[in-house]
């Protein structure tokens, strides 16, 4: 419930008529009584919220249309005060500039978390009925218009309508305020004004992006374009840190380019600023690429623009001759032909490995410095690194062995298919083989059937990603990174359920050791009756089907299996008895046949309890209301950056979910393997409801496609198996959906 504060009292005393003279102070000050004295009371504020009147006077659930329009028009223009806030006591009435940033479940996973890996997002929860969100509300507006315009992105939750993503978010009040970036959340904990903001949006973003240069490191920083083959970005400018815009600029571009910053007010730069020519008073942005002694590109204005920067900085995001180091940058650099008018030629120089300083390697920079087009991009792959890609495009002769050659390809799919021409002769470097490639290029845009050669390449190697044992020690270091945050941070009542195990495991640990060191084998003996005692309780308790897990006679010749629609929902599942669960498996049309066999064959053992039924649902049916228990089954955790696309399409065939409609909670089994739906299903008959075992084991498959689809169900029985011994993971959900 609202309590006023100091700072509402004061604004109240001030409209007094004893101590306000302004002709409509004692009219604000009735309004602010009559707005404390419905704010302060539950029931009149619950009134108010219901049919627009505090209930004073009789009749007030149903009022007169005079004065239904009278107090609508009063809470319309309702003010504390023209310094302090307008109170929105309707939902409706929310500000319309937050309209636009609110975010609901299903677009902060499918984009705004993808999206996290380009730029931060700067998080406000908010709810109706929160008089702190409003006293926040003039800084939030202040910070979104400025950190927008930088590039940040900005959305709003609504913890009212919103209570599933407030929850993923761990948001427990209102305002919060909270930072995203990379996937990972992290809350802002400071007074909330527009500097605290601003700086918390800046610590999101990794500090060792930009780098410090100065005379001393300037060369070393230059020349790692060979090692991280990235071009590299320096801005000169007065100020002592680098600026946000470049900050988040160099977030969003750091997979392709590497940024340093120059202060020029410091005395070790002025040898940088006398060799590249930069005017120190104003903010000056340089790209370099293969050659450190001269820039590539240069821009230079007053006030730096997010949009000249963006421009910059997307004109020069590759070097003059990249080096292919996977398989993801072989389709940025080299994409595939869609149209005549759209063909894109990737010259390709194949060199080994420390050899780029060579007579070869600069010859074909300086070809590439020379002919650049907009058709045309020049490329190198290390050959001894790449050497199955290499192989497919050199002739098979000893002629290049251990040297250098050029191909010209085209890309016609994305299967790897491609059109080329290798040059004849090693390539050297020499005027001639320029002239030689040159003519190439030119009889291209007239004959594109120059590249007669057809090849399918295989994927790239991806050169530059960690080993094993490097990306374990990252896991580990942000995990107790969140963690030490988490401690520090985070709300105890979210933290109540980690102490809890800590302090547990830490009781138990002490209370062995002191066994051990102070207790002889009798106090040992007298200490085994209570854990007999444990267990009898623990017996008394089982469930149902627990209880009949050492006995899994079959009761019946077969394995009874219902499908659950529209009309045996209820009894199947919403009302089904307590201890009582109903294992569910998911199949098509297609499908149908194969999976029922096999899935009769894997659960006939466990018919002996009479608490587990078996049934099977439609996915062409029902394919709705599975995937929305399934998001339920999704990990608390930051989710990762690359988000199926293809949702939609996912086969859920083979699925199994044991339902437990009185508790609320699902099990999931996936299949093992994954396996492609099958091409053609034979003329099998489907089966009845009732699959009689005899019948199932004594007929052949009834194609060559069942196999693979039967194949999904092959650890079912062991998924069962720990089903009964209640080791599986729950999945809790508020209310079972209907099922249309």
């Amino acid at each position: 419930m609202w309590e006023p504060r100091l700072s509402d009292s004061t604004t109240f005393l001030r409209r007094h008529p004893d101590k306000n003279k302004d002709p409509g102070a004692e009219d604000k000050f009735i309004q602010i009584s009559k707005a404390y004295e419905i704010l302060s009371n539950e029931e009149k504020r619950s009134n108010f919220d219901r049919y627009g009147d505090a209930g004073e006077n009789p009749g007030y659930h149903q009022p007169q249309q005079p004065q239904s329009h009278h107090f609508h028009h009063f809470h319309d223009s309702f003010y504390f005060d023209e310094s302090f806030f307008h109170f929105p006591f309707h939902s409706e009435r929310r500000d319309s500039s937050d309209e636009k940033y609110l975010l609901h479940f299903s677009h902060y996973v499918n984009e705004v978390v993808p999206d996290s890996f380009r730029k931060p997002y700067l998080i406000k929860i908010t709810s109706d009925w929160c008089f702190s969100c409003i006293h926040i509300e003039p800084v939030w507006k202040e910070v979104v218009q400025e950190l927008e315009g930088l590039g940040v992105g900005i959305g709003v939750v609504h913890a009212g309508y919103e209570r599933r993503l407030a929850h993923h978010l761990g948001a427990h009040s209102t305002p919060s305020i909270l930072g995203i970036i990379n996937g990972k959340i992290s809350f802002f904990h400071n007074a909330v004004v527009r500097e605290n903001l601003r700086q918390f949006v800046e610590s999101l973003i990794p500090g060792n992006l930009v780098e410090k240069v100065t005379d001393k490191n300037y060369v070393r920083f230059l020349s790692g374009w060979q090692q991280e083959n990235k071009p590299h970005v320096l801005l000169f400018d007065h100020m002592p840190l680098a600026p946000l815009l470049y900050k988040l600029t160099a977030f969003a571009y750091k997979d392709y380019l590497s940024f340093g910053y120059v202060y020029v007010g410091l005395r070790g730069t002025q040898e940088m600023t006398s060799q590249y020519n930069v005017n120190t008073y104003t903010p000056t942005m340089l790209v370099f690429k293969e050659h450190i002694d001269k820039p590539a590109d240069v821009v230079q204005a007053r006030g730096l623009k997010k949009q000249t920067i963006e421009d910059f900085i997307s004109q020069n995001k590759y070097l003059l001759a990249s080096r292919l180091t996977s398989q993801k940058m072989f389709h940025e650099l080299c994409p595939v032909k869609r149209s005549h008018r759209q063909r894109k030629y990737c010259v390709l120089l194949l060199i080994r490995e420390g050899t780029k300083s060579t007579p070869d390697f600069e010859a074909f920079l300086s070809f590439a410095l020379a002919n650049s087009q907009d058709t045309v991009r020049f490329v190198h792959v290390y050959s001894n690194r790449q050497q199955e890609f290499a192989n497919t495009l050199l002739p098979s002769s000893e002629t290049f062995q251990g040297k250098s050659a050029v191909s010209i390809l085209e890309r016609r799919n994305t299967a790897g298919k491609v059109v080329y021409k290798t040059l004849e002769d090693p390539w050297t470097g020499s005027e001639k083989d320029k002239f030689i490639l040159l003519g190439y290029l030119d009889q291209l845009r007239t004959d594109p059937a120059l590249l007669s050669s057809e090849a399918i390449l295989l994927d790239l190697v991806d050169e530059l990603a960690p080993v094993f044992f490097l990306r374990w020690i990252y896991s580990t270091s942000e995990y107790l990174s969140d963690f030490w945050d988490s401690v520090l941070h985070n709300n105890w009542r979210e933290m109540m359920p980690l102490l809890s195990l800590i302090f547990s495991a830490l009781f138990i640990l002490f209370g062995t050791v002191i066994v051990q060191a102070f207790s002889d084998s009798n106090e040992e003996r007298e200490s085994r009756p209570p854990e007999k005692e444990v267990s009898e309780k623990t017996e008394k308790t089982e469930t149902c089907f627990s209880k009949e897990n050492n006995s899994k006679i079959p009761k019946k010749g077969f394995v009874e299996v219902t499908e659950l629609t529209d009309v045996t929902y209820m009894s199947n599942l919403v009302r089904l008895r307590p201890g009582h669960m109903n294992v569910v498996l998911i199949l098509s049309n297609s499908t149908k046949t194969s999976l029922l066999q096999k899935f009769a064959l894997e659960v006939y053992t466990f018919t002996g309890s009479s608490c587990l039924h078996f049934s099977f649902l439609s996915l062409d049916k029902h394919r709705e209301w599975l995937e929305y228990l399934l998001e339920f089954a999704q990990d608390a955790a930051p989710i990762p950056n690359q988000y199926d696309k293809h949702f939609l399409e996912r086969d859920y065939t083979g699925y199994v979910l044991a339902l437990n409609g009185h508790k609320k909670y699902f099990c999931l089994f996936k299949p093992q393997k994954t396996v492609d739906e099958e091409e053609t299903i034979g003329p099998c008959s489907d089966l009845d409801s009732s699959l009689h075992l005899g019948e199932t084991r004594g007929k052949p498959f009834c194609n060559p496609g069942s196999k693979p689809i039967k194949g999904k169900l092959s650890k079912l029985s062991l998924w069962m198996e720990r089903l009964l011994e209640g080791s599986l993971q729950r999945f809790y959900i508020p209310s079972w959906p209907e099922l249309d």
